[in-house]
């Protein structure tokens, strides 16, 4: 399979705090990886340099061979190819569902507001949210308004989307709803790298699962090998504490 996202050597410090300490690792087309880890691990700052909302002090992060931290890649079309998906659902407030997924359509993508309007619907009624296209943020479950935003980053037809931890902000009875809808994409296809303290989906749904620990990668492999088959004490330990 061919290598969609690749990062090499990559470091990023906030002050004297070393958060990644040299991260290598690549995702392949189709493919989803869970990344694992305490917290404070870097997780959330790895996506977060992967989609350049955090400019790395070092290494590289290639798309399809070219390095986006070069000169001469246009970060609008980046991002819309390179979906995020975040903790807090970054909805826009003042916007009904419906307008929330047409708006990067219109000015990122330069879509007609009939062709976004349509792809909108299109995405909202995939994600089961078809009957809420009036409704804002405000009048919306936790799971509704994930669901709001996991619509709005298929509108843009992203080739990858990022999950940064989607259902730590949820009520336990409304992570199974956002599961499902992540667990749909990635039996289509859907190149995916989902950071989640839900190992049930990182077992079931993954093909890759990396383990953080203090800003390195300690383990990656399978599903059967980091979640079934620990190698380290660390690694075991964190498991445990997810059980």
């Amino acid at each position: 399979m061919s290598k969609v996202i690749e990062v090499e050597g990559l470091r990023k410090s906030f002050g004297s705090h070393e958060v990644l300490r040299g991260i290598d690792f690549s995702a392949a087309k189709g493919e989803v990886t869970c990344i694992i880890g305490s917290s404070g691990s870097g997780k959330s700052t790895l996506l977060r340099c992967i989609n350049l909302l955090e400019t790395p002090d070092a290494g590289c992060i290639r798309y399809h061979g070219k390095d986006i931290l070069k000169d001469g890649v246009h970060l609008g079309q980046y991002h819309a190819k390179v979906g995020m998906v975040f903790q807090q659902f970054n909805l826009f407030n003042n916007m009904d569902a419906l307008h929330n997924c047409m708006a990067g359509q219109m000015k990122v993508l330069r879509r007609s507001r009939e062709e976004s309007e349509a792809n909108a619907r299109k995405y909202l009624e995939k994600v089961g949210m078809g009957a809420y296209l009036a409704a804002k943020p405000r009048q919306l479950s936790g799971g509704q308004k994930q669901r709001v935003a996991i619509a709005r980053t298929l509108a843009m037809d992203p080739e990858v989307i990022l999950f940064d931890e989607p259902t730590s902000a949820l009520d336990p009875e409304m992570v199974g709803e956002v599961l499902s809808v992540m667990q749909a994409l990635a039996q289509e296809g859907m190149t995916m790298l989902v950071v989640t303290h839900e190992m049930g989906f990182a077992r079931a749904a993954s093909d890759q699962v990396v383990f953080m620990n203090d800003g390195v990668i300690a383990e990656r492999g399978t599903p059967d090998e980091v979640l079934g088959a620990p190698k380290s004490e660390r690694l075991r330990a964190f498991l445990s504490s997810m059980l």
